[in-house]
């Protein structure tokens, strides 16, 4: 019993930092110290104050921003009264969903394709990522404008025809709104293809000249090799896109809450705006949500060989546990009898 207390106390001594780790510590927390006050002064300081607004009727007038509380009467004017809003919210949830998977898989194969050794490698990396420096801004409104984001030989009504024998209107209308802008959304890829070549460059070569030597196709390599191991970045990919699509310039849903926000009408303004802009953030997070459990939620086979035996490890320590616990007692038992008997024996009252 002795033992015990003094191995219970030597586990509650707690054991003091030297000089050099509180110093790493302080240092550490210096340098996350502009991460910390900027996501306090622009990230939650105006989600607070975004929040608030959307209860309000907001009026800026020369005597000061006058807030009107009218609760829920914002998002039921938009629902009700502003049927924009609404259509091009579906509008978007359904260009997503189809765009997200075409740019990430277009990434990965031209990824590929520029991760093996041909001549002007780098060149042909400069071409395909130049578009994310060119076209931002003021460059990508007059691109589109000019309609050098569309393919010209291409007849987008007859797809729109074809696809709407089998499928619904809005959804064969989005599948063409999409292949009239085919080739934006292929300069959206650029980040993409980056991420893919860094983890590509990566991977062991070994592993795909073992296959081979096994009989591997190039395809069997692929899918059994190359895509597991590129899972993580694809889900970081289809999340990254869904971000960027979502706070794109030619999102018709940013035009309309900015909109809103600089309108003189009594009944918009910041508080308006505010209501739109957590409505379209909710529905971005449901996406986001869907592609992390598409993407992220199915473990590896190995993953779950491992977990399983780490399942079996625990349960098997736990059953050495109570049988030692088990022992013990009986132990202790014996002792006791043991004990009761000899002191029966001296008292005279032995059973014997």
């Amino acid at each position: 019993m002795d033992s015990t207390k003094k191995k219970a106390k030597e586990k509650k001594v707690k054991i003091k930092q030297g000089k050099l780790a509180r110093r790493e510590a302080r240092m550490g927390y210096f340098f996350i110290l502009p991460w910390l006050i900027g996501i306090v002064l622009f990230l939650l300081y105006p989600l607070g104050q975004s929040f608030r607004y959307i209860w309000y009727n907001i009026r800026i007038t020369p005597r000061g921003t006058k807030f009107n509380f009218i609760g829920t009467g914002n998002f039921t004017q938009i629902w009700m009264e502003d049927p924009e809003f609404p259509q091009q919210l579906v509008t978007y949830i359904w260009q997503t969903i189809v765009e997200v998977p075409i740019i990430v898989v277009f990434s990965l194969l031209i990824a590929m394709m520029l991760n093996q050794k041909i001549k002007g490698r780098s060149f042909f990396r400069l071409v395909f990522f130049l578009p994310v420096i060119i076209v931002s801004g003021p460059v990508m409104n007059m691109l589109v404008s000019e309609g050098a984001a569309t393919i010209p030989a291409l007849n987008v009504q007859s797809v729109i025809t074809a696809l709407d024998r089998v499928l619904p209107t809005t959804v064969a209308q989005n599948i063409g709104d999409m292949f009239s802008n085919m080739i934006m959304i292929l300069w959206y890829s650029g980040v993409q293809i980056l991420i893919f070549i860094s983890a590509l460059q990566k991977m062991d070569p070994s592993l795909y000249e073992a296959a081979k030597i096994d009989g591997a196709s190039g395809w069997e390599c692929f899918w059994k090799l190359t895509l597991p191991t590129l899972k993580p970045m694809v889900l970081l990919n289809a999340i990254y896109t869904v971000i960027f699509l979502s706070g794109n310039e030619q999102n018709q849903l940013i035009n309309m809450i900015e909109t809103a926000m600089f309108s003189g009408t009594k009944e918009k303004g910041y508080g308006y705006a505010s209501a739109m802009a957590w409505m379209y953030s909710v529905v971005i997070s449901l996406i986001t949500l869907m592609f992390f459990i598409i993407l992220g939620s199915k473990k590896d086979a190995y993953d779950r060989a491992i977990k399983r035996y780490q399942r079996q490890q625990k349960k098997e320590l736990r059953m050495q546990k109570s049988v030692r616990r088990r022992n013990a007692r009986n132990v202790r038992k014996m002792e006791k009898a043991t004990a009761s008997g000899h002191t029966r024996t001296y008292s005279g009252k032995s059973e014997y």
